[in-house]
């Protein structure tokens, strides 16, 4: 048995059982293993970013990492805008990336690269492989060095030769340490600040945003008068019906400032303390008050299940039922297309346990609040702000849960990012709707131009957020990766488009302007 073999298996072994891949010429000894071991699915991207995009929605819906496969330090490269968004998210991730063989690299040959070097800003976890008989164990290590804290991505680098010589066998999985408990002093700090009669704001992000911690958290809220927000950007939320809603920090640095103005402590669970993404003149970076202090009560890698059941233990909130959000559908809009009415549509139609991966950024503003009272479903999002994620998240989501109906809300320009990420969808024959807003404009840097204080901009300048001349027809490009579409000009359309298919399985897109 050569070294990918044993990797192979070994992976197998500690529970990772799917492969997004880009493979080249010193990945193949690992692709022709793939063909040796039974329970490896492995799905081919067309780019890398694709590869670490659909890595990411597949673990944050399962909760346990997939592989990515890529070609030494470019390739890597590439990925590494998404492997930004995961590591925001702390979504488990295992790299296995090719790298010349040992004897090769000092020759310089054109591919040669730094890849440790590449990997690390991304990575939790980084090591290359020396030799054929270690790589097994560098794999097992790799898998539980991405479940451990709060998870994280590692990073596997395998030099040819130990990919194809003779190993040892796989090896037995790495046990993975359990969650550090909450301290006591840190519990009896969040029940002095939930006691202290001050208005007071309970922070989940996380794990701490699945429904049973969500239930915990709004009893708790419930009992003490507390409120409870999510953070800006989140990994993955289940609301909806039957679930206790969870409203989110703005955005916009001055909604999120009057929205937090009258909050004097913040109890975090499983999050940091909130920030505004950029800098602005003559506005704070951080969006709390000034005056308010910040108990850091479950950190991201700790038990939040345990923490917050010791807390509505200690506050008396074990009895008292947590405010959960009914059964509420928006009316069917008429007129014409507005965020507002696209939101309506798809919070009136969206199908029972949905997931719902947003990246419509500006322009998708009216889903959310739409959505909140729809049937019981997860909402993905992008977490580190570095767009084109939407659709490799939707596919890695759509791999994880082939049983459920995905929905993507992709705004246009990042959706270029990674288009290549439809030829996947209709390979695997994905269940996935994509909506694409298509404003034909960077509309997000338009804000963002008048916020950072650029006045009077020109021509130039414009220009460099407009998506038109040429404009960008979606439906041709979806067709062109195999994904049926159409284009919907009307509300009337979209509810067609719409309702037809998230009840059909298979990908579809559906271009709106917006």
């Amino acid at each position: 048995m050569n070294g990918a073999e044993s990797l192979v298996r070994t992976l197998v072994a500690s529970g990772v059982d799917t492969c997004f891949a880009n493979p080249g010429t010193s990945e193949m000894h690992f692709v022709a293993a793939l063909d040796r071991v039974a329970g490896m699915r492995c799905v081919l991207g067309l780019f890398e970013g694709v590869v670490s995009g659909a890595a990411d929605g597949y673990a944050r819906m399962t909760d346990k990492p997939a592989a990515t496969l890529l070609h030494l330090g470019p390739g890597l490269g590439n990925a590494l805008a998404n492997l930004h968004n995961a590591r925001k998210a702390n979504t488990p991730v295992v790299n296995i990336v090719g790298d010349h063989a040992t004897h090769h690299r000092r020759y310089d040959a054109p591919l040669t690269s730094d890849v440790e070097g590449v990997a690390r800003p991304m990575s939790s976890w980084v090591k290359t492989s020396m030799d054929a008989r270690s790589v097994a164990r560098d794999g097992a290590e790799a898998v539980a060095a991405s479940l451990a804290g709060a998870g994280g991505v590692a990073t596997l680098i395998l030099p040819a030769d130990t990919a194809w010589n003779e190993s040892d066998g796989p090896a037995a999985p790495v046990p993975v340490a359990a969650r550090p408990k909450v301290s006591d002093d840190a519990l009896r700090e969040a029940v002095s600040a939930l006691r202290s009669g001050e208005p007071t704001l309970i922070l989940v992000g996380g794990r701490a945003q699945r429904a049973r911690t969500m239930e915990l958290a709004s009893r708790i809220a419930e009992t003490c008068g507390a409120r409870v927000l999510g953070p800006t950007s989140n990994a993955r939320i289940e609301r909806g019906a039957g679930r206790p809603r969870l409203d989110r920090i703005f955005y916009v640095v001055g909604r999120a400032l009057e929205q937090l103005s009258d909050i004097r402590r913040v109890v975090l669970v499983g999050t940091q303390e909130p920030v505004a993404f950029f800098a602005y003149p003559g506005k704070p970076s951080l969006v709390l008050p000034p005056e308010c202090q910040v108990h850091a009560f479950a950190k991201p890698e700790d038990d939040i299940l345990d923490a917050l059941e010791r807390l509505a233990d200690a506050v008396g909130a074990t009895a008292t039922s947590p405010l959960i959000q009914p059964l509420s559908r928006p009316d069917l809009p008429t007129g014409a297309i507005t965020p507002e009415t696209i939101g309506a549509v798809v919070g009136a139609l969206l199908p029972e346990n949905a997931i719902v991966v947003d990246e419509s950024i500006n322009a998708g503003r009216g889903v959310y609040p739409a959505t909140i009272g729809a049937p019981a479903h997860d909402w993905l999002q992008l977490t580190g702000g570095s767009i084109g994620i939407g659709l490799p998240l939707a596919t890695g989501a759509a791999v994880a849960c082939p049983d459920r109906p995905v929905v993507a809300l992709q705004a246009d320009g990042s959706g270029m990012y990674t288009l290549q990420a439809l030829w996947t969808q209709a390979r695997e024959n994905l269940n996935i709707t994509t909506i694409i807003f298509s404003n034909r404009a960077y509309a997000s840097l338009e804000t963002e131009l008048h916020n950072v204080g650029a006045t009077n901009p020109g021509r130039t300048a414009l220009d460099m957020l407009d998506l038109s001349r040429p404009d960008l027809d979606w439906v041709k490009l979806a067709e062109g990766m195999g994904v049926e579409a159409a284009r919907a000009d009307t509300v009337e359309k979209l509810i067609d488009l719409f309702g037809q298919s998230v009840k059909r399985p298979g990908p579809f897109l559906i271009e709106v302007p917006c």
